[in-house]
């Protein structure tokens, strides 16, 4: 049974972390590996809500943020010369990825 990596990537930009994921799909299709993915996992919220008033007296208004920090889940078959190809994409400070290797 062969070797395979599974790669997690997660970010806040949507649109680097599909772009990301669109350049490994194309890079496997080159290579001729098998590759299952990019699956979308549950996007995270994270919420922030704050009183607009310094002193806490006054109108009782709310500022509210939130940030999402979208996922993505890969599956390729690890050969040599699709990792070395790999580790040699450009990604951006916004994307965080993970390689995991399995068997």
């Amino acid at each position: 049974m062969p070797q395979t990596a599974r790669i997690k990537l997660s970010s806040a930009d949507l649109s680097k972390l599909d772009k990301i994921c669109t350049e490994i799909k194309t890079l496997t299709v080159r290579t001729g590996t098998k590759s299952k993915g990019p699956h979308p996992l549950p996007t995270k919220k994270l919420k922030i809500t704050t009183r607009k008033t310094p002193c806490g007296q006054g109108t009782h208004t709310y500022d509210k943020w939130e940030m999402r920090i979208h996922r993505r889940l890969l599956d390729i078959v690890a050969d040599d010369r699709t990792m070395k190809q790999l580790m040699h994409i450009n990604i951006p400070e916004e994307v965080i990825i993970e390689v995991e290797l399995r068997k």
